[in-house]
Formats: C-alpha cells, structure tokens, sequence
C-alpha cells in the first residue's frame, strides 16, 4: 500500500498525541501502587467503561470477525455473541460486588475470601497463571494480528515495525501506569472506531453498495439467512444445534475467558476497581457490555462480507479484511486506518502490560518476596515487571498460527471453571480448595478428551458440544465433591468477607444470621433478576436492529430498535429505584488497611 505525505502526517500526528496524553500522567502514577494500577479508584463509569471497550478492540477483532463472517457468515459470531449472558450477569450481581471488595486485582480476591495456606497458594498461582502464560498468548496473538496488517499494508519489515509499535506503548504504559493507559484509551477508542466505520462505507460502496453486496453474499452462502442471519438456520453444517445449544445454554457460564469471565475478572475488574464507588462500577460494565456486543461488530461485518466477495479464494480469510483496507481506500484515508489499527493495537496492549504487571507485582513480589516494600520500590518493580511482560509476549506470539487459534487455546483451558467462580460470592461452603480443583480438572479433562480427538477447534463437529459438556460434567462433579469432602473457610474467615461485601442471598444465611443480618437480600434484590432479563433482550435487539437496519429489513430493524430502547428504559426506572444503588458508598479499605499489607 503506496502512502503519501498525508497519510504520513496523519500517523505522525496520532503518535505524537497518544504519546503526550501516556506521559502527561506520569507524575499521578509514581504516587502510589493504587494510582498507578487502579487509577486511584477515581474514574467516572464512561472513561472507566471506555477503557474496557478500546481493551477489546484489539488489532485481531476486526480481523477475527471478517473470518468468522466468510467462513459461517453473520451467525458465525455466537463463538463470542454469547458472552452476552456472562456480561449482563456481570453488570447487575457482580460489579457493585468486586468494587466493595476493594482489593487492588481480582486474584487478591481470594484472600479475601478464603484463608490460610491454600488461599495463599490459589492467589499466587492464578496471579502466575493469568500474568505470564494468559496474558502472554493474548498479546501474542495481538500482535500477531498487527504484524499480518503491515505485512499485508505496508512495505516495511513487519517485525521491526510491529516491535516499534510495542515499544512506544511500553513506553507510556511503563510510566503512567493506569492513568495514562486510561485516558489515551479513550482517545484511541474514537481512532479506531472512527476508521473502521469509515472503512466499512467505502468498501461497501466498492463492491455497488449494500444491495449488491446482499445479493453476492446469498449467492455465495445459499441464502440469506445462511449469510445474514443472527441465529443460524437449524442443520447449518458448521454450526450444529447442539453446538448453539450449548453457546446458549451452557458455555456463557461454565466457561472462563479473558473479557468475558463469569462473575467478572481480569481488565473488567481492575476497572470496575477503579471508578468512584459501586453506582459507577455498575454503570461502566453496562456501557462496556452495550458497546462490545451491539455497537461495534456490524462495521467488521460489512467488510467481511467485502473481503468474501472480492476475494473468495484465501487461504487464510482473516486477511481479507486487510486486503480491503489496501485495496480501496485512498489517501489519506490510508493514513488514518493504519492510525486506527495501531490504536486498537496499542489500546489492548498497553491494558495487559498493566493488568499483568499488577499480578506479578501486588500478588506475587509483595505478597511473598517484599511486603515490606516502599512505595517508591512497589512503583519501580511495576515499572520493571511491564518491561519484562513485554518482552515475552513478543516470543509468544511466534507459536500462534491465527487468532481464532488463541481464542480457541483460551477458551478450552477454562471450560468447566465458570460455575465456581460465580458461586463462590453467593455461597459461604465453597472454599480455596474448590477453586483449586476446577483449575486442574478443567486443565487435565482438555488433555485428556484431546488424546481421543474430542476438541474445541471446529465448531463444526458434533465434538465441540461433546467436549464441552463432558469437561463442565467432570469438573463441577469434582469441585463439588473436594469442596463437601474438605473442611469450610473458618468463621472468622467468612465474617471478615461477609461484612466488607455484603453479598446476601439464602447462599449465606448461616453467616448473614450469626451477625445479625438476617435474611440480607441479595444487592438490587429481584430488580436484579428483571434487569439481566431486560439487559439480554435490550443488548441482543440493538444487535439485530442494527444488522436489520443495514442489510434486512427497515421496519423489522425498527421493532428491534423499539424493543432495545423500552429495555433499556426499564433498566433505568429499576436503577432509580434500587435505593442501596442509589446510596452508593466507597467501600474501599483505607490504604494503610490494604488486603495485600496485611496478609
């Protein structure tokens, strides 16, 4: 892709203000070991919530998506549409939770929760788990996905580029810490997202527009719910019901998957810890599950669609998407998308060098090797801890033949693990041990069923579902079985989490009554039910909506946009009305009173 002066100055300039907004907040972010990976809990829900969508969109979504659609079409998607069930669940009986848990990560959570030796050693193994392999396969397959985007867009050596790429975000992210990630987040979110729509109308409008686009994708595909249907129709070949099933009715809470956890956990949470106070947490993870899953795909769609179209004979189809980039736009429109994908690129990476830094940091050096440290030592070992971060991800990435490789890598590993993490809040017995279990069964039941061919690779096969099940069978038999069969987290234990918490519900009667809380309701109460129900439907019409809007049907868009907006509408009149929302405190334990100082 030849780029001229325009496009040159554009790039330059979209460098140049991300990396003054990184480094405008270094002086916050020396302050403390709170500033630096939690914002000083000071965000407001839209930045906070912002910040969780630019994670996201990384430089592989778009691409992962545009092979998802030529490969299955639009229905192709459910891979992660149902996460839609975990991040609505998230929202209403998890987020106000984690914020008045007010520990620094989600993995300081557990000794909070539980405690003694086993707590210790869950909290310092999951804080190795997610920080180095996790984290590391996820920055790998990003940048593997930007290397693919210069390869094809650019005449440059993609490594060297990708590497100065990665080195200008360690660089504000090594110095501002969460602050400057934060903000230059939001910056990069409207880049990004303003050139894929961009991109998504001019190569629309290069293939005759949307007509004729609708009517060489049901060429190709045989019809047009095959091409353009959000459910897929019923005996499709890549999609099998008993896979869409298990999508819908099992997977959204068994599985564990970075940005989608059951219960909340990783960035999601270290956002949520970072607003104001439980109202604001609420707030950020509704407008991050609203903008994942129903703003932003249908502009990768559409140019999906284009890639499929103007070349159907890929080997690999997530590269249509680039191809479309180099092949349509002029300049300096150019210029602004590679600015775009950088964007997405360094908005995700900058996230998981601070997100993995605070686990190897806060979890792992001062919790067993200097819990002495002073802040000026906690602040440089952070520092130190997102450079070494850096440098491994970028070794990783060499093992990832594709994205939808690494989401699949990801999601195998955690099947079966979602029950245990959503209990664990709304049930006193479960214990360390019962973590523990879940871990390793769900790791040694993937090994195992693979040596007889049973797979999360094609969802295509009758065994995707079957894996599936039998991995969320054994392992909630297991920990199910370890946890009766070991003895429950002490008294003291269970009232320390209890009155920081708060989590109500017949799950924790015994403890609620021994203090003298009675039957505590579960926070929001039966609004909580309702407002899941209404977040499904109000998310899921507003997908559709828009999909009808652009490629269906006019008035049927309509409706579904109806539908989306009376949701919503109710969700608000029940946020009124939730009183305990609505007085809203900051939970959060004094500094000198930290979890992590005092274990």
């Amino acid at each position: 892709m030849r780029l001229v002066l325009s496009d040159w100055l554009i790039i330059a300039l979209y460098f140049a203000i991300s990396a003054a907004i990184g480094l405008a907040y270094t002086r916050k972010a020396s302050r403390s070991l709170s500033d630096y990976f939690v914002s000083g809990r000071s965000l407001p829900w839209w930045l906070a919530g912002t910040s969780m969508v630019a994670t996201t969109f990384a430089a592989d979504t778009p691409l992962a998506v545009a092979g998802f659609v030529a490969k299955y079409g639009v229905a192709g998607n459910w891979l992660w549409w149902n996460g839609v069930f975990s991040g609505v669940l998230t929202v209403f009986f998890f987020a106000r939770l984690w914020r008045r848990a007010g520990v620094l990560t989600d993995v300081e959570f557990a000794e909070l929760r539980y405690g003694g030796r086993p707590a210790a050693v869950l909290r310092g193994f999951r804080a190795l788990y997610l920080a180095l392999p996790i984290n590391l396969i996820i920055m790998g397959w990003v940048t593997r996905a930007m290397v693919t985007i210069l390869q094809v867009t650019m005449h440059v050596n993609p490594w060297r580029a990708a590497i100065l790429l990665f080195a200008i975000t360690a660089l504000y992210s090594v110095f501002s810490g969460l602050w400057g990630v934060i903000v230059t987040d939001a910056f990069q979110f409207v880049v990004a997202m303003g050139g894929t729509i961009l991109l998504a109308v001019v190569a629309v409008g290069s293939v005759g527009g949307l007509d004729v686009l609708k009517e060489k994708a049901v060429a190709h595909f045989g019809s047009a719910d095959a091409a353009f249907g959000v459910l897929p129709p019923v005996g499709q070949a890549w999609l099998p019901l008993s896979t869409l099933l298990i999508f819908l009715g099992v997977q959204w809470w068994a599985a564990w998957y970075p940005g989608q956890e059951p219960g909340g956990g990783g960035y999601v949470v270290q956002r949520i810890l970072s607003v104001k106070d439980e109202r604001h947490g609420l707030l950020a993870t509704l407008w991050f599950t609203i903008a994942h899953y129903a703003l932003r795909p249908w502009p990768w769609i559409l140019v999906g669609f284009v890639g499929l179209i103007r070349y159907p004979h890929l080997a690999n189809p997530e590269e249509g998407y680039v191809r479309v980039m180099v092949d349509v736009l002029p300049s300096p429109l150019r210029g602004l998308l590679l600015a775009a994908f950088a964007a997405a690129y360094m908005s995700t990476i900058s996230t998981h060098l601070n997100w993995g830094a605070s686990y190897l940091v806060n979890d792992v050096y001062l919790r067993f090797i200097k819990p002495n440290a002073s802040p000026r030592a906690q602040v440089i070992a952070s520092r130190s801890a997102t450079v070494v971060l850096m440098v491994c991800s970028l070794i990783v990435m060499s093992y990832l033949s594709s994205v939808e490789q690494g989401w699949k890598i990801l999601i195998g590993l955690g099947a079966g693990t979602g029950l245990v993490f959503i209990l664990r809040w709304y049930w006193w017995r479960v214990n360390a041990w019962s973590e523990i279990s879940a871990m390793i069964t769900s790791f040694v039941t993937s090994i195992l069923l693979a040596r007889f061919g049973y797979t999360l690779d094609n969802l295509g096969q009758p065994t995707y579902a079957i894996t599936m099940l039998i991995t969320v069978i054994v392992t909630t038999v297991v920990w199910l079985a370890v946890t009766f069969a070991t003895a429950p987290e002490s008294d003291a234990t269970l009232e320390r989490f209890y009155r920081q918490v708060r989590p109500g519900g017949p799950g924790w009667k015994p403890v609620s009554t021994r203090l003298g809380f009675g039957d505590d309701p579960i926070p929001g109460g039966a609004l909580s039910w309702v407002n899941w129900v209404a977040g499904l439907a109000a998310v899921y019409c507003a997908l559709v909506s828009v999909g009808q809007l652009l490629t269906g049907s006019s008035l049927r868009g309509a409706l579904y946009g109806g539908a989306a907006i009376a949701a919503f509408a109710l969700i608000q009149r029940n946020l009124r009305a939730d009183s305990q929302l609505a007085a809203s405190v900051d939970r959060t334990p004094r500094p000198d009173l930290e979890l992590s100082q005092l274990s």
